[in-house]
């Protein structure tokens, strides 16, 4: 006879550490499941893999020290089968193409209900990928629109941070008649009425980060 399969092994990855408990509580009462380790940073989360080799990593985006997306790639680099649901608060597409890049099987928001997130480690486990409805929504949403160019993202972060077309100029060594294509382009790309909303467009999707 073979012996019945163990429970599934989780490390649960989250600066909050309310968060983590919230987590420890729900995976008790499963029969299915057992939490063998946590972590409140990336590098902490790459420290508790090595030494647990967990089945499911539940993965926050930001975080100190070194964020969940670096956390996974290093990860995933040392282990490529390692199966990790992104659990955050953030919804924007690019950050969601960004964690699916670097190998998520799963991207959750917090606020799931506890039977959805449940389901998507039992669904990653057996091989699977899931996504919020939230998630999906915003890569439809955003599916068709022309992607920032590497200069258009340094100029949309300087934008950000309060600088005026003639500081980025200085600050990128270029003409400001450059930069100003380059804004008119970032306005049209991300629909904005003026910098200031390119810039909040830029953050709530990820296309930039503070």
């Amino acid at each position: 006879m073979s012996a019945e399969p163990g429970p599934i092994r989780i490390l649960a990855v989250d600066d909050h550490a309310l968060l983590r408990e919230g987590i420890a509580g729900l995976v008790a009462g499963q029969s299915d499941m057992s939490l063998v380790a946590q972590a409140s940073n990336g590098r902490e989360a790459i420290h508790q893999f090595r030494t647990h080799r967990p089945d499911i990593t539940l993965m926050d985006l930001q975080m100190p020290e070194m964020n969940g997306v670096d956390a996974m790639i290093a990860i995933r680099g040392e282990f490529p089968e390692a199966r990790i649901i992104v659990l955050t608060t953030y919804t924007g597409d690019v950050q969601i193409l960004r964690a699916l890049k670097s190998g998520a099987r799963a991207f959750l928001l917090k606020n799931s209900l506890h039977k959805e997130l449940l389901e998507a480690i039992r669904a990653v486990h057996a091989g699977k990928r899931a996504l919020s409805v939230e998630a999906s929504y915003q890569l439809a949403e955003h599916a068709t629109d022309d992607a920032l160019t590497p200069a258009e993202v340094r100029v949309l972060r300087l934008i950000a941070e309060g600088n005026a077309n003639k500081e980025i100029a200085e600050h990128l060594s270029v003409s400001e008649e450059t930069i100003k294509g380059q804004v008119r382009n970032i306005l049209s790309k991300l629909r904005a009425n003026d910098r200031t909303h390119a810039a909040m467009i830029g953050l709530k999707r990820g296309i930039i980060e503070f």
